[in-house]
């Protein structure tokens, strides 16, 4: 017996030292692929120029003629900056995002050798491949901690800020689900139930000052660049928040998902084959906590900043259903059902999602979370009408896939995916 004690006790060391081995080479190598930015330009020269974006309009296409009486009223919206937060329903976002600018070809501000702007480091317009100061760009929506002093200089004035919010207690649930092995505080959480056991007495494994802690608290506070670890009752919180309202134009909600993709086609004005989607990053059922009102309670005091956050955009959120009108948005939620349905029935083989192990074609894999394969995807039918061959693929693909197709180098995530899943996968 204890052979085997020590025997396990070997493989947790070894996997620890791995842990801390790639912990130093991703840092040296977020160094060496984010190199400080120096600023020898004023503000408004670094800023993108008006109408240097207005030229970029010209790569719009003409609305179809089903929408012909829509262009007659507004133009859609071609300058956008996503938000795009953590664990909120934002890569099903991201994927609309990708089909809309890539049909209309537009320019995407994109990172550099990884899939997020240097996160958890604050967003610089340094990390934004082929970055030159003055450059003007349609679309930003890749990960980032907001930054909107750097962001503005990317995106003309006219551009529409747009983010996604989700119930806090469930962002913790899911974040914690997704990032604690990559937590090393949480490793010394004992039991079944590593959730139940940090809410219970969170102080005992929480450090401000740990690595990767943000993911633990207040994590939609930190992503948009504010202090994670704040009080909710100090006067910054609200002060940020109200910063926030006059930043963005629209904050979507994830429980109302439909709601929020209407009000976002209403803003931008697009059209209902604009917002078509399937839900991507999903997780199965079984990997999901069950908390108890007692926990919840736990979790929504540990994340109060953001409680508040979301309380505040919450109401912001059901005051412009009402002026979009609730009958006129239950007859355009009823439409998208119809037309996703319509594209489940097309595109996807078995009309639903499938664990990872199931997925039979690697481009439609999703990003997994360390030591797991929660993350559900897609298999795409095999005798798909070739009209709709292109957009069943598009509306299939993950964001690194996507990523990958428009272009960009991830050769940074690329080797930590291949650590993740080839090597630390083993010690866990």
């Amino acid at each position: 017996m204890s052979g085997i004690k020590g025997s396990k006790c070997a493989l947790v060391i070894r996997g620890l030292i791995l842990w801390v081995l790639l912990t130093n080479l991703m840092l040296v190598l977020y160094c060496l692929t984010n190199p400080t930015q120096v600023k020898i330009r004023g503000f408004q020269e670094d800023t993108c120029p008006l109408s240097m974006a207005k030229l970029s309009k010209k790569n719009m296409t003409t609305p179809p003629q089903s929408v012909k009486s829509q262009s007659e009223e507004c133009s859609p919206v071609a300058d956008i900056m996503f938000m795009k937060t953590h664990k909120t329903a934002s890569s099903t976002i991201l994927n609309i995002l990708f089909r809309y600018g890539e049909r209309h070809k537009l320019k995407f501000a994109f990172p550099d050798g990884r899939n997020d702007f240097s996160y958890p480091s604050p967003f610089l317009c340094s990390q934004v491949k082929d970055y030159r100061p003055g450059e003007c760009f349609n679309i930003l929506c890749n990960h980032m901690r907001f930054d909107r002093q750097e962001v503005a200089k990317l995106l003309p004035p006219h551009a529409v800020y747009v983010t996604i919010l989700r119930d806090p207690v469930d962002l913790f649930e899911s974040s914690f689900h997704y990032y604690h092995r990559a937590v090393p505080l949480t490793w010394r959480i004992s039991g079944e139930n590593k959730l139940v056991e940090f809410l219970n007495n969170p102080q005992a494994f929480y450090s401000p000052e740990a690595y990767n802690s943000f993911y633990l608290k207040n994590l939609l506070f930190f992503d948009f660049g504010f202090e994670n670890n704040v009080e909710a009752d100090d006067p910054r919180v609200m002060r940020n928040i109200h910063n926030l309202s006059r930043y963005f134009d629209l904050v979507l909600i994830a429980e109302y998902f439909e709601e929020s993709l209407i009000l976002l086609k209403d803003k931008l004005c697009w059209t209902m084959e604009d917002i078509v989607y399937f839900k991507l990053n999903a997780r199965k059922s079984s990997s999901v906590s069950r908390l108890t009102p007692e926990l919840r309670a736990k979790a929504l005091e540990w994340n109060r900043a953001d409680w508040r956050l979301y309380q505040h955009f919450n109401a912001t959120f059901w005051a412009r259903v009402e002026a979009y009108g609730r009958e006129r948005m239950k007859q355009e939620v009823s439409e998208l059902r119809r037309r996703n349905a319509d594209m489940k029935a097309i595109c996807i083989e078995g009309g639903d999602a499938v664990e990872a192990q199931k997925i039979q074609d690697s481009r439609f894999l999703p990003w997994q979370p360390v030591g797991e394969t929660s993350i559900l995807g897609y298999n795409m039918k095999k005798d798909i009408d070739p009209r709709f061959r292109t957009i069943c693929e598009k509306m299939l693909t993950p964001e690194i896939q996507y990523l990958s197709d428009l272009g960009v180098s991830l050769w940074l995530t690329r080797l930590w995916g291949w650590f993740k899943d080839a090597v630390f996968t083993v010690w866990l």
